[in-house]
């Protein structure tokens, strides 16, 4: 994989980085608040190896959370007997993790929107692999219940990641396929993940399942700190400005140290006169502060996207639900053990997978049939002008099939499961859930990023926050609800709640982009605003620069002049 060897390049560090740097308006601006000529600079200068390897880096990093919450599914009933705690108690576990799961994001997303993304991971992953091995070494279900907690805020972070890294590199033209191949490992997670648990659970102990995550973990931050660049537009901006010097990976800051001292003195002195001034007017655009969770509360009450997130989970929920109910189910009615149980996920697994491929093609193929349809140009590499494209029509139509199917699947897994017919049917039924219901969710998951590529990690943040909460929610009720209400009416229920508020997609289609737009100029017009006070205020201060300039000397240098000019 070659590095961020396009930052340190003398060459191209010697054109006019300002070039490079996108305004920052707003988290709830759109991907561009004009129309982008044909000449303006790419969207990311990364090369399509580099591309595929940072997709491939946030995937496996995304592999995580789920392998965390998946892994743990078949060692659920052997937890309960040597916690001694029923097992509606023991899902208490699964129910804290998917709460911490939407809260930890609100924080590691707007850190890395702030400071980068490499930042965030490293910090994530640190809190992560303690975690992991205090789970190993823990005795008390008190204790088990905190440590998940906390596993579950380091690795959680890494979805919200994922989609800002994607948003960096990728424009709305092309986020479709990228974006599905971000979150393939995610989607990986719950093919193979039950299967390991219970091969952990049945033959070595449940322990070894976290000793496991740390080894794996740990196997993996390896080559991340060494080779994976910083992608986020407010520090490297679109990949042809060099990080802050401590945000180097190894093999960039290396190829940017061997390109420095390859360079002709005088080439070298203005490469680096250009950074310094590309790097500072990024840095005044971005503050370095303590990440603040509520800003990702300014995107959920848009109507938009809080009608948008409350359908999102609630698909999610019925998602979820056959996951967190399935290991006592099958346990109840095929007598199954935990490694039998984890074999049982398989099928959904392979469905999850093979959601994010397919479906990320029909994404991208219906964006360029619409714009086909409408007569609109389609800059490739570049940023594009969204304002009248119909944005919310072009996702939906491919959500709303995946969803009838999967809701479909749904009610009759319900009463495959209450009249305990042969394990074939729930396992097809399964896969095709995991099919389409994720599908389903990742069209939806990537509009939202559509409506936020300024701060994808935070708006990535707001979707998890929101369907984690509700997630949380329904697995911590479900195994109360089959018992009240018996496994049939029960799923009948779940999928009944998905079809009554279905008419959301409806609405976010007819009104949405009005809605799109009338944000975008409200957002429009905020930033006139700063930029006319910003202005009042730096002439000021460059006066006052000036007067110390001319104090200390008759000629200021070229990088002084450089600096005014930004000022």
């Amino acid at each position: 994989m070659e590095g961020h060897d396009h930052a340190s390049d003398p060459d191209r560090t010697s054109e006019p980085l300002e070039d490079a740097i996108q305004e920052d308006p707003s988290p709830q601006d759109l991907e561009s608040l004009h129309t982008v000529p044909t000449n303006s600079p790419p969207w990311s200068s990364f090369t399509s190896k580099q591309k595929r390897f940072i997709v491939l880096m946030v995937a496996v990093a995304g592999f995580f959370s789920p392998l965390s919450a998946n892994i743990y599914f078949p060692a659920l009933n052997t937890l309960s007997t040597d916690f001694h705690v029923t097992p509606a108690i023991m899902n208490l576990t699964l129910t804290s993790y998917m709460i911490f799961q939407g809260l930890a994001p609100t924080i590691f997303g707007d850190l890395a929107d702030m400071a980068g993304r490499r930042p965030a991971y490293i910090i994530g992953f640190a809190v992560y692999i303690g975690a992991c091995v205090g789970i190993a070494c823990c005795d008390t279900y008190a204790a088990l219940l905190v440590l998940r907690c906390l596993q579950s805020s380091g690795s959680s972070g890494t979805i919200a990641l994922a989609s800002g890294v994607v948003a960096d590199i990728a424009t709305s033209a092309e986020r479709g396929v990228w974006m599905g191949w971000a979150t393939s490992g995610p989607m990986v997670a719950p093919a193979i993940a039950p299967v390991l648990g219970g091969i952990f659970a049945q033959f070595l102990g449940w322990r070894w399942i976290f000793w496991f995550l740390v080894i794996l973990a740990s196997a993996f931050m390896i080559p991340f700190l060494i080779t994976f660049p910083e992608t986020g537009r407010n520090v490297v901006g679109n990949g042809s400005i060099p990080p802050q010097s401590w945000n180097h990976s190894l093999l960039s800051y290396l190829q940017a140290k061997k390109a420095t001292k390859d360079a002709l003195s005088l080439h070298r002195t203005m490469s680096k006169a250009s950074v310094r001034t590309a790097q500072e007017k990024l840095k005044q655009q971005r503050k370095l502060r303590f990440p603040n969770p509520l800003n990702t509360l300014h995107i959920i009450l848009e109507k938009d996207v809080g009608l948008l997130l409350f359908y999102n989970g609630l698909v999610y929920c019925a998602f979820y639900d056959v996951m967190a109910s399935a290991p006592q189910l099958l346990e109840d009615i095929y007598g199954y053990d935990s490694l039998q149980i984890g074999l049982c996920f398989l099928p959904f697994g392979v469905g999850c997978f093979l959601a994010t491929a397919l479906v990320g093609k029909a994404m991208d193929l219906n964006f360029r049939r619409n714009a086909k349809k409408i007569g609109y140009v389609i800059v490739k590499g570049k940023s594009n002008d969204l304002r009248n494209f119909p944005l919310e029509r072009t996702r939906i139509e491919v959500a709303v099939p995946l969803i009838v199917i999967g809701d479909a699947a749904l009610l009759c897994y319900g009463w495959v499961m209450q009249v305990e017919t042969s394990l074939a049917v729930p396992l097809v039924l399964m896969f095709i859930m995991g099919l389409t219901l994720t599908g389903a969710f990742n069209a939806m998951s990537v509009m939202i990023v559509d409506l936020y590529p300024l701060s994808p990690s935070t708006a990535t943040a707001a979707n998890n926050l929101v369907r984690c909460l509700m997630g949380a929610g329904a697995t911590g009720v479900i195994i109360y609800m089959i018992e009240a209400m018996g496994r049939g009416w029960c799923f009948t229920f779940v999928a009944g709640v998905v079809a009554l508020f279905s008419p959301i997609l409806w609405v976010l289609e007819k009104w949405g982009p009005g809605w799109r737009e009338a944000r975008r100029a409200r957002m429009e017009e905020i930033e006139k605003a700063k930029a006319t006070s910003s202005g009042w205020a730096d002439d000021s201060e460059g006066t006052e620069k000036m007067a110390d300039t001319d104090a200390s000397s008759t000629a200021p240098t070229s990088a002084q002049a450089q600096e005014k000019s930004v000022q």
